[in-house]
């Protein structure tokens, strides 16, 4: 038996860190990114699509967006079964109860509001444990999954749960938490053949059979293999299991750090800069160090500025940098300034060298008085 675990699809995600420009091709990815597992699902025979929480990224959305979701999935040839996580959950408001879901949903699409067995198939089940609020007072998996019968003989049984496991989850004091060690019993005791999670954004193995698909399109820097699904075949007859990462998304989050201290270090930058591929559908944060004459400062900002053009994203990490201008006199030298510039040249070169807070202001000051000068504005 084979199928396609993957999760938090988050459609709808505002990503409000880019551009007016590149946001609705964001928008636009995360659904293409879903075609792409239909296509997959197609291409692999898989018997279903299992998507574990936060299909949408909040309950409240533009109807359009569900009739653009359902746009794609009518194309998906095998079923559909969507958990409800914590950007989703089946709470008052939920968008799984609303006219334009409730109306639409393709015959095809499962939603599991329930942690009752659901025969996705002859002779598989899913055991769901959807999030029926933001915050749950308990491990909703364990829960879920406490009175469970071993399966019969020839028969598959796969849990969907979100959130975090033990051995990863920062807040020791959630409440949520998923217990890993009854992940793990379930497995052992043949009460399960596998467990697929959402919640975390990479794709992680947390343990044999239990794993994080992750989200099929990036969605933060922080994630560490992002954009991935997986393709799991489960034996009938011995449960073994055998999964195969597979990458659907096309956008990529990075982080690009560079140390500048002459003109040869900006060109390399730049040089960087240009190998990297698929610029429209890239967001970069820079880490840049060290110290810079004006001439070459002026270089790097117009870089940027070029950069900020091509790629959807370009944005100092300004927690992280640490870059300094000195004022070299063979950078004004064939500038001709005289007067009011000349004195203004002076006085922001004294404010540059001062180890205050305004010394990064006069720097990018300065590099704006020789882009100016030089251009003859």
């Amino acid at each position: 038996m084979r199928f396609i675990a993957t999760g938090d699809w988050q459609l709808g995600m505002t990503a409000h860190y880019l551009s007016d420009e590149a946001r609705p091709r964001f928008h636009r990815a995360r659904l293409d990114a879903v075609a792409r597992i239909g296509a997959l699902a197609a291409e692999k025979k898989v018997e279903f699509v299992l998507v574990c929480g936060d299909v949408f990224e909040t309950n409240q959305l533009d109807r359009a967006i569900i009739a653009r979701t359902f746009e794609v999935l009518n194309a998906f040839t095998v079923p559909v079964v969507l958990l409800p996580g914590n950007h989703d959950p089946l709470d008052a408001a939920s968008i799984y109860d609303s006219p334009a879901f409730s109306s639409r949903v393709p015959d095809h699409v499962h939603v599991l509001r329930s942690s009752d067995p659901f025969t996705v198939v002859p002779g598989v089940e899913t055991i769901g444990a959807p999030w029926f609020s933001k915050h749950p007072q308990g491990d909703l998996v364990a829960e879920a999954t406490k009175d469970l019968a071993e399966v019969a003989a020839g028969d598959i049984r796969i849990i969907a749960g979100h959130g975090a496991v033990s051995v990863l989850d920062p807040d020791r004091e959630s409440l949520a938490t998923i217990d890993t060690d009854h992940l793990k019993s379930l497995l052992r005791e043949d009460r399960a053949q596998f467990v697929a999670l959402g919640d975390r954004h990479a794709t992680f193995e947390v343990a044999d059979r239990i794993w994080y698909p992750g989200a099929p399109e990036v969605t933060s820097r922080r994630e560490t293999d992002p954009g991935n699904v997986l393709l799991v075949d489960i034996d009938a007859e011995t449960h073994r299991a055998e999964v195969d990462k597979v990458h659907v998304g096309t956008w990529a989050f990075t982080v690009i750090e560079a140390d500048l201290n002459s003109a040869e270090d900006v060109t390399e930058f730049e040089e960087r800069m240009n190998a990297v591929p698929d610029k429209d559908r890239t967001a970069v944060w820079l880490i840049l160090r060290g110290t810079l004459p004006t001439a070459a400062k002026a270089r790097l900002d117009e870089q940027l500025d070029h950069f900020s053009d091509l790629f959807a994203l370009v944005s100092l990490w300004e927690r992280h940098m640490d870059l300094a201008v000195v004022a070299a006199d063979e950078d004004f030298a064939d500038l001709g300034l005289s007067g009011y510039l000349q004195e203004t040249l002076d006085e922001l070169s004294a404010r540059a060298a001062a180890d205050d807070d305004s010394a990064v202001a006069a720097q990018d000051a300065l590099g704006l008085l020789f882009r100016f000068a030089r251009s003859g504005s």
